[in-house]
């Protein structure tokens, strides 16, 4: 069990370096963000269906604003949705250990004030490290890339 912990928080620890750097230094187009209207929760809850709804399986939601507060940031409710298809989160590290870090995917919820911010790492910022070598990786993170925009695109502009 302590190894679990362990494990996740090194896995999230390395996301959110991820998430950060990439906004820091990736162009615009790098990150797939979106903004809700709906509180917090309602857009909690969209997400999660939005996913399922996309053929992926939730595998943790993982607590940010602890953290966030515990060192000294004032935050509201902050959380990061990792997911993936288990078949995939099972054999890619295997072909491609180098992948296992992003793997499974995620994307981060945050509220401001009475809106809800989404944001997730594109896979366009793993391609030019993954490419070169391994060209058919194109097809996956084209698809993770297509999936995600789907998925924020769902909660934040609902199609009733």
């Amino acid at each position: 069990m302590k190894n679990s912990i362990k494990s996740i928080t090194v896995h999230f620890t390395l996301l959110l370096i991820l998430l950060f750097s990439a906004m820091v230094q990736a162009e615009h187009q790098k990150l797939i963000m979106g903004r809700s209207i709906e509180a917090f929760p309602e857009t909690m809850t969209a997400l999660q269906d939005e996913i399922k709804k996309a053929g992926y399986t939730l595998s943790f939601v993982q607590r940010v604003d602890v953290g966030l507060t515990g060192m000294g940031f004032k935050t509201d409710k902050y959380r990061v949705v990792f997911f993936g298809k288990p078949e995939e989160i099972e054999q890619l590290p295997k072909k491609y250990p180098q992948l296992a870090p992003y793997l499974p995917l995620a994307i981060a919820i945050f509220a401001e004030e009475q809106e809800t911010v989404l944001t997730a790492m594109s896979p366009e910022f793993l391609a030019p490290a993954y490419l070169g070598e391994h060209p058919e990786l194109k097809v996956v993170f084209d698809r993770w890339k297509k999936d995600m925009e789907t998925i924020i695109e769902g909660v934040c502009y609902p199609q009733d």
